[in-house]
Formats: structure tokens, sequence, C-alpha cells
């Protein structure tokens, strides 16, 4: 009947403390084989990750504040390749415009030439023209006088004085022609 008294039910909310003993024996080499052996590894892995999450951040913040010193030199660069073109622009325009003035003052100096000697062209031909019409009406005028006289005028003294004074005679005629209009 002993057999019967150990059989008895136990009571399931008190732990049986063999198995506890066990369960806590278990725990600890469980414990211990992970503490030493893959708790380091795992933190290995943690920490070279870490150190390159750091790493990444540092170096995107270098770089981040390298391309903006490279865009502030490009802005600076820009800038003054915008005043030197602004500058060259001014530059070319007073350029253009003084060459402007200077052709001006040539053409214009070309022109006063052109018109002077022009003038001296007409004057040359108009006393060329009058003197060979001064010799052609004087030869006309001392064949007409001859002619009229009935004696010959070809003397040349007196063909002289004869033309001289006919073209006198004619040039007062024209001046008092001039002067009543």
């Amino acid at each position: 009947m002993m057999y019967l008294a150990a059989e008895e039910p136990q009571n399931p909310l008190l732990p049986v403390w063999p198995e506890v003993v066990i369960g806590l024996l278990c725990f600890a080499i469980i414990f211990f084989v992970f503490a030493k052996k893959l708790l380091p590894s795992i933190n290995k892995v943690l920490d070279e990750r870490h150190d390159k999450i750091v790493g990444g951040i540092e170096e995107a913040e270098a770089a981040q504040v390298e391309a903006q010193s490279v865009l502030e030199q490009y802005k600076a660069q820009l800038a003054e390749a915008r005043h030197e073109a602004a500058r060259l622009r001014s530059e070319a325009q007073e350029q253009g415009a003084t060459l402007i003035a200077e052709m001006r003052a040539e053409g214009q100096r070309q022109r006063e030439e052109i018109i002077a000697a022009g003038h001296t062209q007409i004057e040359a031909d108009r006393k060329a023209a009058a003197q060979s019409l001064r010799q052609d009406v004087g030869q006309l005028a001392t064949e007409l006088a001859g002619k009229i006289v009935g004696e010959s005028l070809e003397e040349h003294a007196r063909q002289s004085r004869t033309i001289d004074r006919f073209l006198d005679g004619l040039d007062d005629a024209a001046t008092k022609a001039e002067a009543t209009r």
C-alpha cells in the first residue's frame, strides 16, 4: 500500500523540484554557450554594422560639405563669368561707338575732299570752257567785224583788243541783266 501513497495526486500549482533543477541546469549550460560563443560574434557583427553606418553617415556629411563648397565655387565662378561678359559687352559697345564715330569722321572728310575736288574740277572746266569760248567767240567776232568794217582784222594785236572790248561788253551786259532780275 505504500505504493498507493506515492501516487497521490499532486497539486498542479506546486512545481516539481527535480524538473526545475534540471531546467535551470540546462538553461545555464545554454546561456553559457551563447554568452561565450555566439554573443561575441553577434556583438562583433553589430559593431561592424554600427561602424559602417556611422562611417557612411560621416562620408555622406563630408560629401555634402564638399558638394556645398563646390556649389559655392561654381556660383562664384558663374558670377565672375557673368561680370566678365558684361564688361566685355560694355567694351565692345564702346569700341563700336568709337569705330562708328571714326568712320563717320572719315566719311565726312572724304565727302569734303570729293566735294572740294569736284568744285575745283568744275571751276577748271568752267575756266577752260570760258577760255575756249572766248577764243571761238573772238575768232567769230573778228571775222564778223572784218566783214562789217570791210578790212582785215587779222593782225593779232588788233584782234586781241577788239575781242577784249567785245567780251567786256558782253560781260557788262550780262552783269546788268543779272542785276535787273
